[in-house]
């Protein structure tokens, strides 16, 4: 994004050339999904001029951004809740309620009690769903038994509470999914959190992280960092050494591999995802459960009008990350602006810094910038990269700053 562009993002209502329409009535955009994406395009759009409805059937939204250092005890579950009284201060209608269904051809949302909201453009930012089919044995109801935490609230607690109660010299299996999947780091990190907590409190307990790939997001550092601080509590077992779950048994807390079979006091099975289930009623996501976008405007390359950002699009080289779903937001917000107005959007680079904390005061981070290139979303050669491995302790100490700055500064400007 220019400098020109943002500087009419931010100077928002004043400005007449953002308001296309205005002299008749402000074009109508309703935005689905009031997370990191959904809550951050919401703000945009209206800054912009256009009649927002933002539709968000939780009235408080919990982070998944920092819900590890919950499971870990170092982070209050009160402090990844937010609520949506900011976007309401700020003008923008926001609605409680399930969206249940979506008339591309009408431009008309429909809510689970029957009300309906027409459009002249629509967001979605659903996020993503589980998918309980993927692994056998592994239902709904076994989650309660081996919870996945990752959508963030009670199965963060969930977690965290099943951690507490076990017993020295028990044994926690975190199983990892194939990609893509919502934030690449998020289980090393949990893994990182977790051995600091039984490193501290149960010296004799061990976690065996099961993996379906051979390779993950800041993997050396992780790794490294592993080697000095954790070599006791995390053992850790790659595809290619059998680290696929192929079924689990809840009742028993066994965990089936094709080549083992591992006894957990504690189970963590994050099973494979898909986008949420409102881009499947919309048939915005195609046949891998993810939905394939313009990387110029997020208009889905499936149903014109709608735009689809964050956790469920197709982004190419773009991790699945809050960071993520934030710079979409914007540049999808301004694409529809200038549609609206009949301007030709202007070609974006966005921007990802993804941190990880691998113990109190140790922080990791990756970085990458994307522009659109062969109808994907790709690396900016040169530009990105990641924490040296080779780093004084004070660096890592200061990454864990920066990490907590972003949360912090992230959660203010979307939530308010």
């Amino acid at each position: 994004m220019n400098t020109t562009r943002r500087a009419l993002l931010a100077a928002g209502a004043s400005l007449a050339l953002a308001r296309p329409a205005l002299a008749q009535a402000a074009p109508k955009v309703v935005v689905i999904g009031g997370g990191f994406g959904g809550a951050t395009a919401a703000r945009a759009l209206h800054r912009g001029g256009l009649d927002v409805t933002l539709v968000e059937v939780n009235p408080t939204y919990v982070a998944c951004p920092f819900s590890n250092e919950v499971i870990a005890g170092l982070q209050p579950m009160a402090a990844q809740r937010f609520g949506y009284e900011g976007l309401a201060r700020a003008g923008i209608r926001v609605v409680h309620a399930a969206a249940t269904g979506i008339d591309a051809g009408a431009r008309r949302v429909t809510l689970a009690d029957g009300t309906t909201f027409p459009y002249d453009r629509l967001v979605l930012s659903p996020g993503i769903d589980l998918r309980f089919d993927a692994i056998p044995g592994y239902d709904e109801a076994a989650a309660a038994r081996m919870p996945h935490a990752w959508k963030a609230g009670e199965q963060t607690l969930l977690l965290a509470r099943q951690i507490e109660a076990m017993p020295e010299g028990g044994t926690v299996v975190l199983a990892v999914p194939g990609n893509p999947y919502r934030c690449p780091p998020g289980p090393y990190e949990r893994a990182s959190l977790i051995a600091h907590v039984l490193k501290t409190r149960k010296p004799r307990a061990k976690l065996i992280l099961l993996d379906a790939k051979d390779t993950f997001s800041k993997q050396r550092l992780f790794q490294s960092a592993w080697a000095t601080l954790y070599p006791e509590q995390i053992e850790y077992v790659p595809l290619a050494e059998g680290g696929q779950v192929s079924a689990v048994e809840p009742d028993a807390m066994i965990v089936r591999t094709d080549f083992a079979e591992y006894k957990a006091d504690v189970a963590c099975i994050i099973p494979p995802q898909r986008a949420g289930r409102i881009a499947i009623v919309a048939g915005v996501a195609d046949r891998s459960g993810w939905c394939p976008i313009d990387p110029v405007t997020f208009e889905s390359r499936l149903v014109p009008g709608l735009h689809v950002i964050g956790d469920a699009a197709i982004a190419g080289a773009m991790p699945k990350s809050a960071f993520s779903a934030n710079a979409q937001a914007k540049v999808c917000a301004a694409a529809v602006i200038d549609l609206l107005a009949g301007r030709a959007p202007e070609t974006p680079k966005l921007i990802n810094t993804c941190y990880s904390l691998v113990a109190p005061g140790y922080g990791i981070s990756i970085a990458g910038v994307y522009h659109p290139a062969g109808g994907v979303l790709a690396d900016v050669e040169g530009a990105g990269g990641i924490s040296p491995v080779d780093a004084p302790r004070s660096l890592r100490e200061q990454e864990a700053l920066y990490a907590a700055d972003w949360y912090r500064t992230i959660t203010r400007q979307v939530f308010g």
